[in-house]
């Protein structure tokens, strides 16, 4: 079966590998001082190896739980590495061609209903229910939980890292010019505007802003609009929401700001954005909530002490502030797991209470919260004093989610194309809107 997931994808380049490059020297210590969630009989499973299929960006975090998950239980875990645009490939390639070398795979929500219709991960639900003594979903945050891996009424995972985008600015750049931190799009052009305006000679710029065709880059860019417009992607009914004017409202405001941004968005990805605001050029960007930690690490980070964040804006007619789900990764037993009783609980140790806890408060870690207790813990707190407050409100509790149906990475596709073909200004943004309404019309009614 040809894959579905587009080849345009391919972008190797992570976030979070990024980030620990800028943060040389702050990377996670080898050496564990996590506890283990199960209490594994001493050296249960020794004699007995596993492979785990991990993003880049947790490639760091994958060898720490294949560290501690062997000291705790005797496992070896093998793990392997991909772009996180490719791990649902590599998975599903594994699967179909009956190779099924891997036991756990760490999956990109969006792209859930599909991995769980081909049988690439495996309906944990009633595992879920033996073994909620352990798991405590009580404690998951129920919007990530259900977005993450609820699927026709059946689980097909636990989450691994809640992801969220943030609106991070240079606070000196704003002092300079007696700017505020931006409560609506409109505001957040006219800072991007002024700054760029008056530094742009000095190659400083109000924005960067990460356009490239990419989708977890340019829909995440897209997602924080809509969602600030008080828009949906879909309606309750899985029809397609974009035939709205919040949906038109936030593309037209994507391409207002386009201007006064690094240039240029279409080709601003994580390796351009990042560097550009940690190093005081980009006055203004929105991104993950692991972003807070870095910046205020002078190993990478020319902006210590010079930097704050604030929600994402609104926009048009909404006074109701919402994130949205940009990104965001489960874990999931494959299909085709030789050993599934080990990858399961390789998976419940990798998520469990205490282990997640640390993970969320340790540098270069990249894992953000999922659980109600690591978000609320005294060391979340003390290790991302600006970024806590924004998300322990109820904020994730209204997230906006991109669909996770069988035909999400054809819907991600068809409004890529529009969103990219607004911002080089070679189609209007209601135009734009609307192709990308028709095309999602046909792919949901087949």
């Amino acid at each position: 079966m040809t894959s579905p997931f587009d080849p345009r994808e391919r972008f190797s380049l992570s976030r979070r590998s990024l980030l620990r490059g800028a943060a040389a020297g702050a990377a996670l210590p080898l050496a564990s001082r996590l506890l283990p969630t199960p209490a594994f009989a001493a050296q249960k499973y020794a004699g007995e190896s596993i492979n785990l299929l991990i993003i880049q960006p947790h490639a760091l975090t994958g060898k720490k739980i294949a560290e501690d998950f062997e000291a705790a239980t005797g496992a070896k875990v093998n793990v392997t590495a991909a772009p996180y645009d490719q791990v649902g490939v590599k998975a599903t390639l594994d699967h179909q061609s009956g190779a099924n070398e891997f036991d756990v795979v760490d999956y990109y929500y969006a792209y859930k209903g599909q991995l769980a219709e081909d049988g690439v991960i495996r309906d944990v639900t009633d595992w879920i229910e033996r073994d909620k003594a352990e798991i405590e979903p009580d404690d998951l945050i129920p919007t990530i939980y259900d977005t993450y891996t609820l699927h026709k009424g059946r689980r097909y995972g636990l989450p691994y890292d809640g992801d969220s985008h943030l609106l991070f600015y240079n606070r000196e750049l704003f002092d300079r010019y007696g700017l505020k931190p931006p409560a609506t799009w409109d505001e957040y052009t006219d800072n991007a505007r002024a700054i760029t305006e008056a530094e742009s000679k000095n190659g400083i710029y109000g924005a960067a802003i990460l356009g490239a065709k990419i989708p977890i880059i340019l829909i995440s860019t897209f997602a924080n609009r809509l969602t600030g417009f008080g828009g949906q992607f879909v309606n309750a009914d899985g029809s397609s929401a974009l035939d709205s004017d919040a949906a038109v409202g936030a593309l037209e405001s994507l391409v207002k700001s386009a201007p006064y941004a690094l240039p240029t968005p279409l080709e601003t990805a994580f390796d351009q954005g990042l560097p550009a605001f940690l190093g005081g050029k980009a006055a203004q960007i929105e991104f993950w909530t692991d972003l807070g930690g870095y910046a205020q690490d002078p190993k990478g980070s020319q902006i210590v002490d010079k930097w704050g964040v604030a929600r994402i804006p609104l926009g048009g007619a909404n006074k109701t502030p919402r994130l949205a789900f940009n990104a965001g990764f489960a874990f999931g037993v494959t299909g085709g797991s030789k050993k599934p009783e080990i990858a399961w609980e390789l998976i419940k140790f990798a998520t469990g209470r205490t282990y997640h806890g640390e993970l969320a408060s340790l540098t270069g870690s990249g894992i953000d919260p999922f659980r109600q207790s690591s978000l609320n813990s005294p060391e979340f707190k003390a290790f991302q004093p600006q970024v806590q407050p924004l998300l322990a409100d109820g904020a994730l509790e209204h997230s906006l989610a991109l669909p996770t149906t069988a035909n999400a990475p054809k819907l991600e596709s068809a409004l890529i194309d529009e969103l990219a073909l607004a911002l080089a200004g070679s189609k209007s943004p209601e135009a734009a809107i609307k192709d990308a309404h028709e095309a999602w019309t046909q792919i949901i009614e087949g």
